[in-house]
Parts: structure tokens; sequence; C-alpha cells
């Protein structure tokens, strides 16, 4: 019995030469060429052997029937008569018809290689070979804020940037081709890449490139992301290289010794999209200057050398540099926004501006004594009660309500569906802000419930589902805007419209304008990242000016505050810097921002415009 086992397991001659050679044809393109070349050698020396072996080479010399064997093979030359006798003729013609064969099947293996590596190219699997380069990796057709201002922020100087996705190269190219307008300074090479496994992210050459940008996506890719290329750049032994993600919900925040260890910034972006909801709702336009604050088109913060400052006070400085507006010093690596009037400038200090370039600001001439008569009423925010709405439910609701200025009283929410637990946690929220909370039953899809809710408050905010698909979640959000808005005009009523969004894309949708702010946390995610990459020195201004403490962005009512008539800037800053605000610029009745004015420029106020201020007011 064993020795009949024994002989079903015995494999023949050629079977055990077949799986040699399906081995070695797995083996790719120049393994297969190697094969074909020494098959082609044997068969010529074989048949050169035959020739000598039975005299068929009567007048030829050996080595010269070798050669011509050899030489068959290659040319597939078929022989005629004259060349030699018969048997000659017919091994000759044999080599001549292999030779045709050999030859056929190296220019498909060729072929084929040739097509495997064009197909390899455009798939974006080959090396990227260069340095100082900004790495992005994620990419979602549609969202194109942060490679748009990383483009901006290239100022005109020569720019490498590294897309890296799970698409097709091609299909990533065409679409930044076709929505993007890349200058010539900057060159964006596409890759295809598993951007949550080390070893696919090795061809992005991140040892050598300046700094790694994870592109908003979900939390847990870009959790997985971020530890890919923390393990990649572990393995490689290199360090210094910045890692720059953003998280939304703070249950997946890294450790503070995580993030310093692996030179990792990130920020939770619930949190901060939760608090410019809550400022935005009754700061109709708030939101067009957060984007200003963080976009690369137009002004944005520098830390700039000014010598000739040392020995001014800050407030001083605030009615004399022109071309910018000085926002707060940098002491002892500690930025210090909007320090006290009478802080004496020193010749070591770099001054935090808001400006168009750093280089811009120009000290000029001016006295604090010239600005007496300049004064402020009142704080500029409204001392009158009002109501709000906020239609739908997630996990940032807490910091709204939190959030939410001084002069709301009342909240309704409506379309929320939520848990013992939630409603607890929502009603400890209001009692610290002194809100009193209701819940209305209705359906907020019916047009009935809309009206009704109109008719409740001055302020209505849109909030998006975080939970669900996000597509879904914006498409549910314009549906409740278009109505929303058709009820206003219909009733001719006069609230305003704070709406949160997922997807920059959808917003472009349904407009802006109408007393409507727009807040998309891809789009603003992607302007906070490509900030941070371009001056991480700056990531302590950012993180005051988006956390709960410290110095935040306002509109102030010029009428409320008396400031109607004309006004230079010098003199509107000099107000609002005795009243504890930076002015920024202003906001006209249809909410057409003007950031960083000229200093001299004399200014229109009237009773609806607004002063955009940074401060603790």
């Amino acid at each position: 019995m064993s020795k009949k086992k024994k002989d079903k397991t015995r494999f023949s001659l050629k079977d055990r030469f077949r799986y040699w050679f399906d081995n070695r044809m797995t083996g790719g393109s120049l393994v297969l060429i190697r094969i074909l070349i020494i098959a082609s050698i044997l068969l010529a020396v074989i048949i050169a052997a035959l020739i000598i072996l039975f005299r068929f080479n009567e007048e030829g010399e050996t080595a010269s029937v070798f050669w011509d064997s050899i030489a068959t093979v290659i040319n597939a030359w078929m022989p005629s008569f004259e060349d030699g006798s018969p048997g000659y003729v017919i091994l000759m013609s044999v080599t001549a018809i292999a030779g045709v064969l050999f030859t056929s099947v190296l220019i498909g293996i060729i072929t084929s290689a040739i097509e495997e590596k064009i197909d390899n190219l455009k798939r974006g699997n080959s090396m990227v070979l260069e340095k100082g380069h900004i790495i992005i990796l994620g990419f979602s057709p549609g969202e194109y804020t942060l490679i748009r201002q990383l483009i901006l922020a290239s100022s005109g100087k020569p720019a490498r940037i590294v897309v890296a996705e799970d698409m097709d190269r091609e299909e990533i190219e065409q679409d930044l081709k076709d929505n993007l307008e890349i200058p010539k300074n900057v060159r964006i090479i596409c890759r295809t890449v598993d951007i949550t496994d080390p070893v696919s992210l090795e061809k992005c050459s991140i040892e050598t490139c300046r700094t790694v940008i994870i592109s908003p996506t979900d939390d847990m890719r870009t959790i997985k992301s971020v530890l890919a290329v923390s393990t990649l750049l572990k393995e490689k032994n290199v360090s210094g290289i910045r890692v720059n993600a953003i998280i939304s919900k703070n249950e997946y925040r890294f450790p503070p010794s995580l993030a310093k260890d692996n030179n990792i910034l990130t920020l939770q972006t619930n949190n901060i999209m939760a608090k410019m909801v809550a400022h935005s709702c009754t700061q109709t336009g708030l939101s067009e200057a957060f984007r200003e604050i963080f976009n690369f088109e137009g002004s944005e913060f520098y830390l700039s050398d000014i010598p000739e400052s040392a020995g001014l006070t800050f407030g001083e400085l605030m009615i004399r540099l022109d071309g910018a507006v000085p926002v707060g010093i940098l002491r002892k690596d500690k930025v210090t926004i909007n320090p006290p009037s009478d802080l004496r400038i020193l010749e070591t200090d770099r001054i935090l501006v808001f400006s168009d370039d750093n280089d811009s600001a120009k000290l000029k001439s001016g006295s604090l004594s010239d600005m007496a008569g300049t004064t402020v009423v009142s704080s500029g925010l409204s001392e009158d009660l009002t109501d709000t709405v906020i239609i739908g439910h997630n996990e940032t609701l807490p910091v709204i309500l939190q959030e939410l200025p001084e002069n709301i009283s009342h909240v309704y929410l409506a379309g929320q569906k939520t848990t013992e637990e939630e409603r607890e946690e929502l009603q400890k929220a209001a009692d610290e802000r002194n809100l009193t909370l209701n819940y209305y039953r209705g359906n907020p899809r019916s047009e009935k419930v809309l009206r009704e809710l109109s008719k409740m408050a001055q302020h209505i905010v849109i909030l998006s589902d975080h939970d669900g698909d996000p597509e879904k979640a914006d498409m549910d959000a314009v549906f409740l805007l278009l109505n929303l808005r058709d009820i206003r005009k219909r009733f001719g009523l006069s609230f305003n419209i704070t709406m949160e969004m997922q997807k920059e894309h959808n917003q472009k949708l349904v407009g802006s304008g109408d007393h409507t702010d727009f807040l998309v946390a891809s789009s603003m995610s992607s302007l906070i990242l490509s900030q941070i990459s371009e001056s991480p020195e700056l990531m302590d201004v950012f993180r005051e000016l988006l956390s709960n403490e410290g110095n935040e962005l306002y509109l102030k009512n010029a009428g409320s505050m008396g400031l109607t008539g004309s006004f230079t800037v010098r003199e509107l800053r000099h107000a609002m810097y005795e009243n504890n605000c930076v002015m920024l610029g202003c906001l006209d009745s249809e909410k057409h921002g003007r950031f960083n004015l000229p200093l001299e420029e004399t200014v229109e106020l009237s009773e609806d415009d607004e002063l955009i201020v940074l401060g603790e007011c």
C-alpha cells in the first residue's frame, strides 16, 4: 500500500518541466527574453552540430557553420538550393522557421513590456525623485481649496506638489487640469498610492519632502495615514518633517506626547466649525472674515522684522504702520495677540502683522496725541435680546450653545433625535449660558413647520449630520435652505441663515449672499491646513483664534458704536484699539469686505456698516 501511495505522488519529467517553465514565465519580461535568447542559441548550436556531424557542410568551415546557424535564427533567412546539400538546406530551413517564431515571440515580449511600463506610468506607480516638495495625501474630486491655496502660497516661486491617492494618476491629473489654473512655476505630480500603507507611500519620497499634509477625509483614514507616514519616517530614520492633519471628532484626537514625538500637528475641526457657526449666526458676513484670515488671497498673518519699530509702544505702532495691521508681538518664542497699548517694543521682538506680503509694512509718522478726538460709544454688540432656531443635530451642538453671543436668550431646537443623556448635556450647556431651551416637535421638512419656525426667531442655523453620508447630509441642508429662502421672500421676513456644510462643491450649487452665511467643513479645513503647513510658527496664533479662550473675530456695528460718518483708517484703528480690539477691515451693508486698508484712506461708515475686529470683547 505504501509503495502505491508513493507512486501516486511521483511526478513525471514532463510535469516537472512544465512546472519549471510556468514559474519562469511569471518572472517578468527580462526572464522571458533571457529564456528566449538561450533557447535560440541552443537551437543554433544543435543545428550546426548536426550539419557538422552528418557532413552537410561540404565546403564550409566549422566556425562558419555555427555563425550561419546563429545568423539564420536571428534573421529568419530561408536558404536556397544553391547554398549547399539538401540536408544543409533542410536543417537551415528548420532554423529559419524557428527564427521566425523566436523573433515574433521576442517582439511580442518587448511590446508587452513597453505597454506594461507605459501603463504603470499612467497609473502613477513610478518613484518621485524630488526634494523639498509638498506631499498631499488624499484627494477628492470637487475639493480643490487646499491645492489652490498652496499654489497661491508659492507666490511665483518654483514649487513641487505631490498629490497621492488610490485613484488612477490620469484621472487625478485631468481633474486638476479641468478645475485649477496651474502656473508655470508650480508642478503638480500625481501618484497612485494607498495612503494608509507605509510601503506604498515610499514612492512619494516622504523622507526628502518639506511637509506632509493629510487632506481632509474621514477620521479613521486620516489617523491611519498619519501613522503610516510616522512609521515610514522612523524606518528611514528621518526627523524634522512636519505632518499636518485635520481630525473632526474629539474622541479621535492624537495624544499630545505622540504628536510631539512624531512632529504631528492636528486640529479638531468640528469644535472649530461649531464656534464659527455660533458666532456667525448673529453676525452675517463673519464667515467671509474667517475665510479671509485663512486664505492666501489678499491678506494673511506674517511674523515680520520691523527694526524701526523698536522703542515704540504698541499703541503708537497701531497708528503708524501702513500696508499692514499690527496684531501682536513675538517675544521669547511666545506670541501675544492684541497686547496692551503701553507695551514697549524691543529690538529683538518680531511683529505679528496682517498684510498682503511679509515685507509690505511701512512705518509712517504720527502721534497718539493727534488721536484724542475719535472715541467709541459702545462695544458694538447689540444689547437687544434675540432668539435663534437650530435645525438638525450633531455632536457639536453643546459647543454651539456655549458659544452663542450674549444677546441670544432663547433657542428652539427642531429636527432633534436625541437620547436622554444627550438632552441632559444640552440642558447643562444651556444653563451655563443662561439660555432658555425649547424642543420643537414638528418635522422641519414640512413647509408649515418651516413657516412657524421662521416666525419664531431672527436667526436660523442649519446643522449638518456628521454621522451620515456627507453628500446626503449636504443635500438635506440645501433642501432646507431653498425652502427657507422661499418662505422669507414670500412672507417678507428678515431672518438670516447660517448653514453648515461638509463639501465645498455642494455650496456652489446654492450661491452666497442673501443674508446667508456658509461654513463648509472641507473648505475651512483646507484653508487652515494650508496656513499651518506654510507657517507652522504661527500655530499658537491659529489655536487662540480658533479656541474658546483669548482673542476672537467679531463684527462691530458702526452705528451702535457712534462711528458713522467720515474717518481715516488711522482714526478707526485707534478708536477700536482703545476699545481693546484690533481692526482688520470693514464690511459694508451689502456684506462686501475690505481688509488691511491704507492708513490714510478715508472711510465713509453708515449705520449698517460693520468693522471686522480681533479682540476679547
